[in-house]
């Protein structure tokens, strides 16, 4: 073969390489920026003023949005298997015991709807969990955090899995950084996550065991009186509206007044004061108590790579058509 025949097999070959592999990116392009741009174009201010409405109507369902994110993504794919109810065969994950607390999982199906009214079939429920916790984030005063979008949906709930990924709140700091860094997030990472317990409230079946039978004495004093009036039972009924807030200098406000109530020991889990107080946390907890910039920054990059957890993408998994049922089961 001549020397212009050779050079044309290799054009020819280079031109079938590039076009599989342009072939393989259209069916798997993985998570990017603006992911529905050609799909569904308005997908993301969609979800942001139903957020935005549903924030309004009930101010709590922020701080769902916030722990969604971290009991859906850090349990090995963000994929949305915690939305999935029990079926007859398995028990969903928002039924686990770990998962107490966890609340208006019938807002995510509003804004599913929504979607579907615009775009049926392309939204996953996944994007949905995430981008609405970006939008939760914001509404209570954190920042405003770039995130891909391109997952799609898991078939099956990961409750046996649960435990062996989602750190309990009694357990050792050392425990809680080992789970955090199995998904790639590191210590300043993780102070900074633990930085949204600056909102919300902690139920006190979380907390009575550093009340009774005896005051834990790592406890500001001052702070006890309060964590006693609110939780005057030493087995509160799980049920009961008896909670106390994390944060009350700003409880609807993601700041980094946190870190300032932990150093002062006025943390209400076990895992906060651990988190003022180990040689490892201790440095960064004080630089975000003075820095609130700082917190942020690490708190951004944070939920970034949480939200990137191996999520299915391409043709794995599926769009869910109703977020709380398998399509299998719709």
């Amino acid at each position: 073969m001549g020397g212009k025949g050779v050079m044309m097999v290799a054009i020819l070959c280079l031109w079938a390489l590039s076009a599989t592999s342009e072939a393989v990116t259209e069916e798997a392009p993985g998570l990017m920026m603006n992911f529905y741009k050609d799909t569904c174009p308005q997908a993301e201010d969609i979800i942001r003023e139903q957020v935005k409405l549903l924030y309004k109507r009930h101010k709590n369902t922020a701080f769902s949005w916030l722990r969604n994110i971290f009991h859906d993504c850090a349990v090995e794919s963000c994929d949305a298997s915690l939305l999935l109810d029990s079926t007859r065969r398995e028990l969903g994950e928002k039924e686990h015991d770990r998962s107490f607390g966890l609340r208006n999982f019938r807002y995510i199906e509003e804004i599913k709807e929504a979607l579907e009214r615009e775009c049926p079939g392309v939204v996953s429920c996944s994007d949905i969990l995430v981008l609405s916790a970006r939008e939760g984030i914001e509404a209570v005063g954190g920042p405003y955090i770039p995130l891909k979008t391109g997952r799609r949906d898991g078939l099956k709930s990961r409750t046996d899995m649960l435990e062996s990924y989602l750190p309990d709140h009694n357990e050792s700091i050392s425990v809680v950084l080992d789970k955090f860094k199995s998904i790639g997030i590191d210590t300043p990472g993780l102070v900074a996550l633990l930085g949204s317990h600056s909102v919300g409230r902690t139920h006190c079946v979380k907390l009575v065991h550093r009340l009774y039978p005896e005051v834990d004495p790592s406890l500001n004093p001052d702070h006890v009186p309060h964590m006693l009036h609110k939780c005057p039972d030493s087995i509160p009924d799980p049920k009961a509206v008896q909670y106390v807030r994390n944060d009350r200098g700003t409880p609807m406000v993601l700041d980094n007044n946190y870190y300032r109530n932990i150093l002062d020991n006025k943390g209400l889990l076990l895992v906060d004061h651990q988190l003022a107080h180990d040689k490892r946390t201790r440095p960064i907890v004080k630089k975000m108590a003075k820095d609130q910039a700082y917190f942020f920054k690490e708190f951004t990059r944070a939920i970034q790579i949480l939200s990137e957890n191996n999520p299915l993408t391409g043709s794995k998994g599926e769009i869910r058509k109703q977020c709380n049922l398998a399509n299998k089961n719709h």
